[in-house]
C-alpha cells in the first residue's frame, strides 16, 4: 500500500452528525479541487472525472440506502453514476463463489476491477459492498492508485446490534434460527478499516445529513 495521509474522519455518535462544512476530509493534493457550495451543501458538478466510492460495513449498516440516495441526487445533477450492488453482482459476476475467505476476496477483486473500469471512463462507481477483509480493501485502493483512478472509502460503522435490529434482509434472524452461517460480523469476521476516508455511523442519523457528509468527501476529492 502506498503512503497516504492520515485518513479517518468520524461522523455520527451520541452527539449526532456534524454538518457537512464541519467534516474534515483529507484528500490527495493531486486530486483535490475547489468545491462549489450551494445552499450550504457541497455537491459535485457534472463536468468532473469519474472515480470509485466504496462503502464498507456490515449488512444492514445503511450502505445501500446511502448509495442509492446519493446516486439519485447525482443523476439529477447530470453526473454519470452507477451503483454496484453487492448482491446483484454476486449473481452475475460470482455465481460460483461461496463465502470462504478466498471466495469473498475473489468477489471483491472482481467488483473492484469493474468499478475501476467504469471510473476510467468518467463514471462515479458507488460500491456498497461489505468487503470484510482489510487486505482486500487496501489492495483495491492500491490498484486504483496505480492506475491513476481516484478512490475513496467510507466505513459505515453502524454497530452490529443496530444492524441486527434493522435486519433489512432477515439475515440476522435467519442466523439466530440456525438457517444461515458465515454471517459477517456475527460468526464470520469483519476487519474494521484502519484508515478509511470517512467514518459514518448511521444509528439514529438523518439520511440527508449522511448524504451531506459523503457529498463533501467526494466533492473535495473531485471524484464525481
Amino acid at each position: 500500500m502506498s503512503a497516504a495521509p492520515s485518513r479517518p474522519r468520524s461522523v455520527g455518535g451520541p452527539g449526532g452528525v456534524a454538518p457537512a462544512d464541519a467534516v474534515r476530509v483529507q484528500t490527495s493534493a493531486a486530486r483535490s479541487r475547489s468545491a462549489a457550495v450551494a445552499g450550504g451543501t457541497l455537491w459535485p458538478t457534472a463536468a468532473t472525472p469519474g472515480g470509485t466510492l466504496w462503502l464498507t460495513g456490515l449488512s444492514g449498516s445503511g450502505k445501500t440506502t446511502i448509495a442509492h440516495a446519493l446516486a439519485a441526487r447525482l443523476r439529477a445533477a447530470d453526473v454519470a453514476v452507477e451503483v454496484l450492488d453487492g448482491d446483484e453482482l454476486r449473481d452475475h459476476l460470482s455465481p460460483g463463489l461461496g463465502f470462504t475467505r478466498a471466495d469473498r476476496d475473489a468477489h471483491v477483486t472482481r467488483v473492484g476491477y469493474l468499478a475501476r473500469l467504469l471510473a476510467r471512463h468518467g463514471v462515479l462507481a458507488i460500491v456498497p459492498v461489505i468487503a470484510p477483509y482489510e487486505a482486500a480493501r487496501e489492495r483495491i485502493r492500491a490498484e486504483h492508485e496505480a492506475a491513476g483512478v481516484a478512490y475513496r472509502q467510507v466505513y459505515v460503522a453502524t454497530p452490529v446490534a443496530e444492524c441486527a435490529r434493522r435486519d433489512v434482509k432477515g439475515l440476522y434472524a435467519a442466523h439466530a434460527r440456525g438457517e444461515v452461517s458465515h454471517l459477517t460480523g456475527v460468526d464470520d469476521p469483519y476487519e474494521v478499516p484502519a484508515a478509511p476516508d470517512l467514518i459514518l455511523d448511521t444509528t439514529g442519523r438523518d439520511l440527508q445529513a449522511c448524504l451531506a457528509a459523503v457529498a463533501d468527501l467526494i466533492t473535495q476529492a473531485g471524484i464525481a
